[in-house]
Formats: C-alpha cells, structure tokens, sequence
C-alpha cells in the first residue's frame, strides 16, 4: 500500500484544527526565488498556511506583514550576500514591533557557518542551507510550534 499524498487542507495540528502560519519573504535585490516557492509548496503540502510576501521586499515591509498576518513563523530566504544587514534589521524591527520572540524567524540561503552562528546569536532559531530536505524544514517548524505550544520551546 502507498502513501496517500498529503492534503493541503488537513490542519498542521489535527488534534486542535489549528494550522501553522508561516509568512515567506524574499528580501533586498534578491530576484531568485524558485528554492522558496518549492519550499513555500512543501510547508503548504504538510498543512500549514503560507503567506509569500513576494521578491525585492524591504526589512519594514517583512514585519508590517508578519504583524498583520499573524503569523508564528517568518522564513527570509537570502541568496545575495546581504543578510548579516537584511536579517538584523528584520530582528530590530519584529523587537520594536513588540512581536519577538512570538514570531520565530528562519533563514535559509547561501550562509557562511560563522554568519549562521552570529544570526542564531540574534535570535533568528535556525538557518538552513542549500540542499535542506523539504521534510526536514517542516519537521523543525511542526517541531518548534508544538514545543511552544506546550511550553517547552527554549528561546
């Protein structure tokens, strides 16, 4: 017997009916973005709510729509180089914005070990790199919202 694929409807909690939300963005001149819509078809597919902001988005525009929406989680896919100026300002901002650390932000990109060891050192909760498996991005957001959600999550 096979698998059935997963629904898109089906809740990322299904013991509550709650769906993780996960807000996408591309920021700065960064005009790539096929890796982020595979990953933002992937979260979708393992029943959380998406919301992709689209390409050339700006720190300000990133937490206007992250307040907005509602979400849980902010993923910003970088591939330029400009994310130890992009992302701390994003970070300043969600603090500002009084909505960190309820929003947790991700990055994913081409992102040397040191810069991924001084963004964790932010507060952003997990970098990844080219060639994450899709199911290893989603295990770690599930993961990450059900920790929280029993008050286990370390900050």
């Amino acid at each position: 017997m096979t698998a059935s694929p997963p629904n898109p409807q089906a809740p990322a909690d299904p013991g509550r009916g709650v769906k993780i939300r996960v807000l996408l963005a591309k920021l700065g001149l960064d005009g790539h973005d096929r890796g982020l819509k595979v990953v933002a078809r992937a979260l979708r597919d393992a029943g959380m709510e998406v919301i992709y902001t689209g390409l050339r988005q700006t720190p300000e525009a990133v937490v206007r729509a992250a307040a907005e929406e509602d979400v849980q989680f902010v993923g910003i896919s970088l591939l330029s180089g400009a994310h130890m100026t992009l992302v701390p300002k994003v970070m300043a901002l969600l603090k500002a914005e009084g909505i960190l650390p309820e929003v947790e932000v991700l990055v994913g990109g081409i992102i040397p070990n040191e810069d991924a060891e001084r963004l964790l050192a932010l507060g952003v909760k997990k970098v990844f790199g080219p060639g994450t498996p899709l199911e290893a991005t989603c295990d770690f957001i599930r993961e990450r919202w059900h920790e929280r959600q029993q008050g286990t999550a370390v900050s």
